[in-house]
């Protein structure tokens, strides 16, 4: 399990947002989940997460598709500030979804634990990567079409990890966060 020490490491100071334990007190979801938001806390990541926002309401807020969940997140799209999307976590279950501005939600994890892991690998390797932190790449050095060969090996490599970490976020395509991001992320 990823731990606070870790998701700073990489996140940054003040980039980790750990839950109060009065906030999430009255959550209806696992106390493993709970001990999660509280212990480990939440990072901002690239591409995915803007702000952490968790709810201080004992009931969901974040109306979906799937129904309310406890809001952990939101992003704001840059050419579209409305458009807000939001990480939540599912009464319950404690399963993670993400939240498109449209409400609809889309399977991310399934738990907390494994959703902050997911994050951690997903966080480290992006920003230790020369192809995933820059738009363009190292241009002066390879082709175009042999970076982008590297950063789908990259991108291939980075989704096999995550899905050693949470197959579930992975077993299928339509709804499901994981696999979506990473084959858009070249286009």
């Amino acid at each position: 399990m990823a731990t606070y020490d870790q998701l700073t490491e990489w996140a940054g100071l003040g980039r980790v947002t750990r839950a109060g334990r009065d906030v999430v007190a009255d959550w209806r979801i696992p106390d493993s989940a709970k001990a999660q938001l509280v212990e480990v806390g939440i990072p901002v990541a690239p591409r995915l997460i803007e702000r952490v926002v968790m709810q201080s309401e004992a009931e969901p807020s974040l109306h979906t598709s799937r129904g309310p969940l406890y809001r952990l997140t939101e992003q704001a799209d840059p050419d579209e500030p409305a458009e807000q999307s939001s990480f939540g976590v599912e009464p319950e279950t404690g399963a993670v979804y993400f939240v498109m501005p449209d409400g609809e939600a889309w399977f991310a994890n399934s738990g907390v634990g494994v959703w902050l892991d997911v994050l951690h690998h997903y966080g480290s390797r992006v920003t230790a990567s020369e192809l995933l932190t820059e738009p363009d790449g190292p241009e002066e050095y390879f082709s175009e079409e042999e970076e982008e060969e590297r950063a789908f090996a990259e991108l291939n490599r980075l989704s096999e990890e995550l899905k050693e970490i949470d197959p579930a976020a992975f077993s299928g395509y339509e709804g499901f966060l994981w696999p979506g991001l990473l084959d858009r992320w070249l286009y």
